[in-house]
Order: C-alpha cells, then structure tokens, then sequence
C-alpha cells in the first residue's frame, strides 16, 4: 500500500483538515429534523438582490466559452465600485482561493506569518501547508491587538500578517487611527493582507479606505468577498485590490481564468443593484439590532457587531446551548469550536427569525440555568 504521508509536503502531513463545525446534514440525522435553519457560518439568509438570478441564467448560454470578456467586464465594473483602476483588481474562487494564492507568492518554509489568536483559521492554515511559521497574537478585550501584531511582525521578521476586519468570529472592527499605527509600525519587507469580507455591511463612511493605501504604494492586500453582503456563497466569487506588479505576480500563480462565468455575472448584478444594497444594508442592520436586543432579554450578554452575525457570551455551557436550539432546528455556532467556551455567535436573518432564534434561546438558557 502507498505510504501517502511519504509522499505529499512535510508541511502537510502535520495538518488536519479545517473544521467546518457541524453540519446540516448532521443536524438532521442527529435530531430527526427535516427543517433546521442554518445559522452557524455567517451564510447570507436574506437571498440575492433583485438581478442576480436573472444575470446568472442569461449568462449560462456561454457555458462553452471560456470567460474572458466577462472576466474584463467584471474588473472594471468591481473597480469603479471600490474606487480603484481595473488594472488593480484580481478576480479569485472565493476569498480562500485568493488567501492561497497569497501564501503560495509570500511563503516559503522557514517564513513567519502573524495571525489573531482568534480569527478566521485558514489564514493559518494555509500559510503552514506553504511551510510558514505562524506567530498568534492574543486578542485585547476581544478586538485585534495590532500594535502588538505589529510588534510580532517586527520581532520575527514576518513576511505577512493576516487581518481580517471586520474580525470573524468577534465582529471588532479596526479604527483609522489604529490601522495608520499598525501600517507606520510595520517591519520592511511585510505585507498586511486584510481580509474584508464583511465590510459591505459597514457604512461607506465608516469604513478605512484600504483600497487607498494599495494605490499610495504602501505594502497592503485587501481580499474582499461577495459570499457573505451579496449572498453568493454557492457561487464562489470574491477579489483581491492589490498593486498592479502584485497583480502580475499573481497572474503566475492563479490559473488564467479561475472563476466561471455564472460567478461573474452575478456579481456584476450585485454590483447594479444600488438601491436594493442600501436598503439591505438597512434590513441587516435593523434585524442585528433585534437579534442583539433579544439576547439580552435572554440573559446573554452580546458583543458591539457590524457584520451579518453576532457573538454572545451566555453564561452556560455554549456547547449544550447550542445542541438544545439544534434539536429545536436551529444551527448556530458554539464558541468552544474556535476556542472561545461561554460564547455562541449567531447569523443574523430576517426579522421574524430572529424573534423565533431569541425565544428559543431564552427558553434554552433559563432552563440551563436552573
């Protein structure tokens, strides 16, 4: 029998598989259940704007062609909304894809890369499978430490630090003042990749212009998403801005034409949608509000949040919290699975789902309590 764990990378056969967490699929056998509602990994649960859908299904006639002129047509239209030059934006399979691609053209074995003890954890993932050294960095009261990531960077001479603002699972966001002393404090030769998947649900004018920093020629990637805003996780579709030498670079490592047509068009239409994007943001933000409202009616104590979900602290044991709302068909996410017991973070829905999520955990948390 071949010994595969002789055969791939060093780096690799020290790594397991990313957790997902549990599933749907687990959820229904485990229970019994037909309807469970998913609100464990920050899914968008309020469907594609208006567009979308349609765009998708006239695109689908080119399915022989390659996806060129979409591909163009794409960079442009994601350039003139982030404020940018087409010749700066790199289309990617989905934010993971661009965050590999990234490790492949930084990282080398014996490199350092700086991460949040508490964050999204492929950033960590995939810069050890390209033979990288991670450094962790403690959260300070829940946010991101930067001065002290910085520091880290400096002390080991790190080729990248990994941000993602604002911060899955803790929902912090980062301060333009404390992102221009983290971008001051960086150590030459580093390169501050922020991961800004959730920032559409942000405020234009609450949130730090990246995308400026990229054309001043300062060392920063931004790694922006439609899965999550946009709701087109199935889809796969995210962007990186980046310095148009980066780009080129990039070029090399990415197969030429790594998102398919659908993807494209659709984020295109998502693009369009102008008015129907305000007035999501304004839903989302209504119903976080709600949700948050009605955790702590129930006895839980949620975080500031600025994304599509919210991180509790609930006072019982997380993990039994959420199998008694599984069993109740709802998914929501334990802290215990990323290191953080006491906590759930829940993905934020529609208004009466979000009264259904909050009686249920009340009901749940008063009788753990007894």
């Amino acid at each position: 029998m071949t010994d595969w764990s002789t055969l791939v990378v060093p780096a690799l056969a020290k790594l397991e598989p990313f957790a997902l967490g549990e599933t749907l699929a687990d959820v229904q056998a485990r229970h019994g259940l037909e309807d469970v509602v998913k609100l464990n990994w920050n899914e968008n649960l309020f469907g594609p704007l208006p567009g979308v859908v349609e765009a998708v299904h006239d695109e689908l006639e080119s399915l022989s062609l390659y996806p060129e002129q979409v591909n163009r047509a794409f960079c442009e239209e994601v350039a003139h909304y982030a404020g940018t030059v087409p010749e700066r934006i790199v289309p990617g399979h989905g934010t993971l894809a661009l965050i590999g691609s990234l490790a492949s053209a930084f990282l080398g074995p014996g490199d350092h890369a700086v991460v949040s003890a508490l964050t999204y954890g492929l950033y960590a993932q995939l810069s050890a499978v390209r033979g990288a050294t991670i450094e962790r960095v403690p959260l300070r009261d829940l946010a991101l430490d930067l001065d002290a990531m910085a520091r880290a960077a400096r002390g080991k001479k790190a080729r990248i630090v990994w941000i993602c603002d604002p911060n899955n699972p803790t929902g912090s966001v980062v301060g333009a003042d404390e992102w221009e002393g983290f971008l001051d404090a960086l150590p030459k030769g580093c390169v501050a990749v922020v991961d800004e998947a959730y920032i559409d649900y942000l405020p234009v004018d609450g949130r730090v212009h990246r995308e400026r920093d990229v054309e001043n020629g300062r060392p920063v990637v931004v790694l922006r998403s439609f899965s999550k805003f946009f709701g087109l996780a199935g889809l796969r579709l995210g962007y990186a801005i980046v310095d148009e030498a980066l780009a080129a670079y990039l070029g090399v490592v990415d197969e030429p034409f790594n998102v398919n047509c659908a993807g494209l068009a659709a984020g295109r239409a998502c693009l369009r949608a102008t008015d129907a994007t305000d007035r999501r943001r304004s839903e989302v933000a209504e119903a976080r509000e709600a949700l948050s409202r009605g955790l702590r009616e129930a006895g839980a104590e949620p975080l500031p949040a600025a994304a599509n979900f919210v991180l509790a602290r609930v006072g019982v044991d997380d993990t039994e919290l959420a199998d008694r709302l599984a069993g109740r068909g709802l998914l929501i996410r334990p802290g215990s699975d990323f290191g953080l017991p006491g906590y759930v973070r829940i993905t934020v829905g529609p208004a009466a789902l979000m009264d259904r999520v909050t009686a249920e955990v009340r009901d749940a948390h008063e009788t753990l309590r007894r």
